[in-house]
């Protein structure tokens, strides 16, 4: 990981309270007093009586943060007095740490052990580890239901079984407190679909859909699903509440339907929905793809689409859904691309011309092979919708959303090349005295080189799929613009070459140091082994592949020319 890497680590705690805002205040001001933490979001909800909090920061920082909210809460939760609609069995219900940038989910496991750890000494409290922080836990007590069943009230006799006994903290129950859940796990969306219904009708539906079902012979639909149904008497509205644990197995817009399909045959109508503290930008685009194929609508641009899934989900219905303060990358500024393609042309430019060896020319060829499928785009852009070629409008957006793609496909790279080249160069410069110093610095040396040549190989992949649209941007494309389209056909194939030069010094070095004997290669959806052999196979193919179709698309564009 390079130093320039952001690493953030979210954390979501849950506290039983929801009512009484100078308590609710206070636990947000800890946060936000705690160095190095960046409080994102504060969801109170009456009726649930439970506040979610979403801050984040560097390991260390955060877990400070999530004890600085718990050491405020002890003074000022009592659970004797609690009542609300949500299940709970504490103060400080559950306190989850996610994985957001430059750290892994063992990272984030670290985190929680040392915050319940922490949490269960000082405050003498039970803790309990949940998710991938209770690997090796017996199977009764691994997910957050399975710890919560028989809530608050049922604490007494259960923390009296020796199979209960807390992984932190005292195993006595504590009446003020009651007790923690702690863990590590992936990001989920808390998702709330709103009904003209009443509590028991919304946790019937809740009952067919969440993976729990009514119980093991009666599974519900929906996998990766929890579900609660219950009653917000201060929007006067039920709720099917969601806790989508996978959204990738259970996408937002899937939730959001099934769950109109059992309130139809309710006769139930469907008022809205609303997000409980923060999602990831890829749990709103994944919705937004899907009405744009069901609907076979044209929408290119991020923030389109973000408006789209606000619009289709209705999730402004209770409360305004304001996506630069409820999608979690825009909040922290988090980019997918990193400071040299985020950065100004002058700056990138000037970095490539200084005394440094990176970025060179491999960060260079995908910067100039993104502008090439870039201008292709703006080709087909300024041909669509254009009355002259409306004729061609259905080719056009053919064309255009694949380049788009690639466009953004390309622009990571230019980050990633230099990433891998400056972990190869400190690689080498590892200790290799000893026998388990000289195996570390193999191992790192390799990962440099492994991803030294999956990068440029990539980009030469995502250049591929752009010929086939490049041509019909020649053949078609607005007359006008096609002095662009043969800029971008130049600047694609300057890119292909300046990555094949790349492969073949890096695989050079590979063979060199006798470190692999295979590649490999990584691409956004799989991971393959390959020979060398292989690699400078597929490389050759590519490079006559470009030559081929580059020629052909200007010579094309050349005729058009020629003919007036």
């Amino acid at each position: 990981m390079s130093s320039s890497s952001a690493v953030i680590v979210e954390c979501v705690p849950n506290f039983s309270e929801g009512r009484r805002r100078d308590v609710i205040d206070a636990i947000a001001d800890a946060i936000r007093r705690t160095s190095g933490c960046q409080l994102l979001d504060v969801d109170a909800g009456h009726s649930t009586n439970r506040t979610v909090y979403t801050f984040v920061g560097p390991p260390g920082p955060v877990v400070e943060g999530a004890l600085n909210a718990a050491r405020a809460a002890s003074v000022a939760i009592d659970m004797r007095e609690h009542t609300g609609e949500h299940p709970r069995m504490g103060a400080l219900d559950v306190c989850p740490f996610v994985p957001v940038a430059g750290v892994t989910m063992d990272d984030c496991v670290r985190c929680s052990r040392e915050f319940g750890r922490r949490l269960g000494e000082e405050l003498h409290v039970p803790v309990f580890l949940y998710e991938a922080s209770a690997h090796g836990a017996a199977l009764h007590r691994r997910t957050l239901p399975q710890i919560r069943e028989g809530e608050y009230e049922q604490l007494p006799s259960k923390l009296k079984q020796e199979e209960w006994r807390p992984d932190y903290g005292p195993g006595e129950f504590v009446p003020r407190w009651g007790a923690t859940v702690t863990g590590a796990r992936s990001p989920l969306v808390a998702y709330n679909v709103n009904l003209l219904a009443t509590k028991q009708q919304a946790h019937r539906i809740a009952l067919n859909l969440r993976e729990q079902g009514r119980g093991p012979k009666a599974p519900g639909r929906l996998k990766a699903v929890k579900a609660i149904g219950w009653y917000l008497q201060e929007t006067d509205l039920a709720q099917v509440s969601m806790n989508l644990t996978d959204y990738k197995t259970t996408p937002l817009h899937v939730a959001f339907e099934e769950c109109c399909r059992e309130a139809s045959e309710l006769s139930l109508p469907v008022v809205g929905s609303e997000v409980v503290g923060l999602l990831p930008l890829e749990a709103v685009l994944m919705a937004a793809e899907h009405y744009i194929n069901k609907e076979s609508l044209f929408v290119l641009q991020e923030s389109q689409k973000v408006r789209l899934v606000v619009d289709r989900l209705r999730l402004s219905s209770v409360s305004e859904f304001k996506p630069e303060e409820k999608i979690i990358e825009y909040r922290v500024g988090s980019n997918k691309t990193g400071p040299l393609a985020s950065g100004s042309v002058r700056s990138f430019v000037e970095s490539l011309g200084s005394r440094t060896p990176a970025p060179g020319g491999g960060s260079a060829s995908a910067c100039v092979a993104s502008m090439g499928a870039a201008l292709g785009s703006m080709v087909g852009l300024l041909t669509y919708g254009n009355k002259k070629y409306e004729n061609l409008d259905g080719k056009m957006r053919a064309a255009i959303r694949p380049l788009h793609a690639a466009m953004h496909s390309l622009l990571p790279l230019i980050d990633r090349d230099t990433l891998a080249f400056e972990a190869y160069m400190s690689a080498l410069k590892l200790p290799h005295s000893t026998a388990e110093e000289k195996k570390r610095r193999s191992e790192a040396v390799l990962a440099g080189l492994q991803e030294a040549i999956a990068v440029p190989l990539e980009l030469m992949r995502v250049a591929s799929e752009c010929w086939p649209h490049l041509l019909v941007l020649g053949l078609h494309g607005n007359i006008t613009a096609i002095s662009d389209l043969q800029v971008g056909v130049l600047c694609l194939c300057a890119g292909v070459r300046g990555a094949a030069s790349n492969v073949f010094i890096n695989l050079k070095l590979a063979t060199d140091t006798a470190y692999v004997e295979s590649v490999r290669t990584h691409t956004h959806t799989h991971t393959r082994s390959f020979t060398s052999r292989q690699v400078t196979l597929e490389v050759d193919r590519l490079i006559a592949e470009c030559e081929e179709n580059s020629s052909r698309v200007l010579q094309v564009v050349k005729d058009r020319l020629s003919a007036g």
